[in-house]
């Protein structure tokens, strides 16, 4: 029987364990904290009863990734909720911008801006699927359906600034910018609307869920699976270089570049460890949990019902925010994305007192406090939240670092989406996981399609060991699998 090791229990390492696990690869995971799930823990951190997201929280690509709905997680006790509206985006007139799961009834509440919202997003959410096949693997492949690619491409490479001049009213814009903003990185630059419209198109399509309890719970179900087919995992394992790994055909790393030549060294070949060198991270995040009495008290009631708020005011705010940030610029208004994981959720809280997740957009590395500018910025469209903070916990950049390596400087998305680092993760190459060491690949989210809960770039990962031991057919590609259309 073939061996695997995989470094790292973040949902992409399980994703990869389990799909080898699954073709009869012998695996063990290796996770240097004493909990799985990297990107995907969660727990009580501000007062008990309380259940917070460490770090991803609402999870629209969970939901549509082609691997994931495979496995059967919902036996394992994974089950997505949907608040009754998916984002809003309030604005200082007290109007907001909604997003629903329904093209339509989003279309219908952005008025006049309705017909430019449903000519960017309705073919896509129709196709999705399709689109996902296609978009959530490596870049360098043979197209099954250019037909749609090429109705998604023009729109993708434009910069989220000349989509946004399609736009009449403020409100549409700024939904559309706090979507755009998504990429953790400059508005005005080629590719800049590109994750906004999948995470659009996808949210359409699935929703903007939550995992039942937090998202530890995605965790949890993919080690279960695993665990059906025999494969372990060790917590409180570090691998700091190749040594403390056992010996294996496959290793898998579910890590950042950097971790990468740090474990394997001199070993790398020199065209990839240049290109490791190369990747740079983007901005970083600046996290607040608050636990908060009697819930937020947004001037716009509709906000109360959303599972996700962003918070930046209109377009042209949001684009100086981010471009600050990308230009290592601390903005006086950053970014601020709100989740209310409990409006779908509501055993997260605990009486009357409800957890409130919120991050903001800050340069990479940042070594400053933030707290107070994320806090104004909820009170600016909520006015008197303040004084219904019971408690809080701040996750500044370098802590977040500290909790994951992966988050390296504070960045939560695998590496900047700046120019080319959009598509061609961690470099440009057919096979962008391959380490260039025989039967040794990297399955984080710094490979493509990249950040988020949805395990592809293990799935992939994963694939491509397989072939390495001749042993991929009959492996699902993510254009075979078989999925339910009518699916909320």
């Amino acid at each position: 029987m073939s061996t695997a090791t995989i470094v790292g229990s973040g949902p992409n390492g399980l994703a990869a364990a389990v799909h080898l696990a699954r073709q009869g690869v012998d695996v063990t995971v290796l996770e240097a904290a004493d909990t799985i799930g990297g990107g995907t823990r969660s727990g009580e951190l501000t007062v008990p009863g309380l259940i917070h997201d460490h770090c991803s929280a609402i999870h629209p690509m969970g939901a549509a990734s082609p691997f994931l709905q495979t496995l059967g997680l919902e036996r394992h006790g994974l089950r997505w909720l949907h608040p009754e509206i998916d984002c809003a985006h309030p604005l200082d007139s007290g109007d907001a911008g909604l997003l629903y799961t329904s093209v339509a009834r989003t279309v219908e509440g952005l008025g006049e801006d309705g017909r430019v919202w449903h000519a960017l997003f309705n073919d896509l959410a129709r196709d999705f699927d399709i689109l996902a096949g296609e978009l959530m693997g490596p870049f360098f492949h043979v197209p099954r359906r250019p037909d749609k690619l090429a109705l998604f491409g023009p729109r993708a490479l434009a910069p989220a600034t000349v989509l946004a001049r399609l736009f009449r009213t403020e409100r549409g814009r700024a939904l559309f910018g706090g979507l755009a903003a998504h990429v953790f990185s400059r508005l005005d630059r080629p590719a800049s609307s590109a994750v906004g419209l999948m995470i659009g198109a996808s949210g359409h399509k699935y929703g903007w869920v939550v995992a039942e309890g937090g998202s530890q719970a995605i965790a949890d179900s993919l080690a279960a699976v695993l665990a059906e087919h025999g494969g372990r995992i060790h917590t409180g394992v570090r691998v700091s270089s190749s040594s403390d790994i056992p010996p294996s055909d496959l290793v898998l790393l579910d890590t950042s570049p950097d971790t990468a030549l740090r474990v394997f060294g001199s070993r790398l070949p020199n065209r990839i460890a240049s290109s490791f060198r190369r990747f740079s991270a983007g901005p970083a995040a600046y996290k607040v949990d608050y636990a908060v009495t009697g819930g937020v008290p947004w001037r716009n009631a509709d906000c109360g019902r959303a599972g996700t708020v962003h918070l930046g005011g209109g377009f042209d705010e949001i684009h100086q925010a981010e471009k600050a940030c990308a230009l290592g610029r601390m903005p006086e208004r950053p970014f601020v994305l709100v989740g209310q994981q409990y409006v779908a959720d509501p055993g997260r809280a605990a009486g009357d007192t409800v957890p409130l997740y919120a991050y903001a957009h800050v340069p990479a590395d940042y070594p400053g406090r933030a707290e107070e500018a994320v806090t104004a910025q909820i009170e600016r469209f909520a006015p008197g939240f303040r004084d219904r903070i019971v408690a809080t916990h701040v996750t500044p950049p370098w802590r977040l670092e500290a909790q994951n390596e992966n988050q390296r400087g504070g960045d939560i998305v695998g590496g900047s989406n700046a120019g080319l680092q959009v598509v061609f993760r961690p470099r440009i190459s057919a096979d962008p996981y391959s380490l260039g060491i025989p039967g040794a690949y990297l399955c984080s989210a710094s490979t493509p399609p990249g950040a988020g809960a949805h395990g592809m770039p293990g799935y992939n990962a994963a694939r491509a060991a397989l072939k390495y031991l001749g042993t991929e057919t009959g492996a699902p590609s993510v254009m075979s699998v078989e999925r339910d259309e009518n699916r909320a």
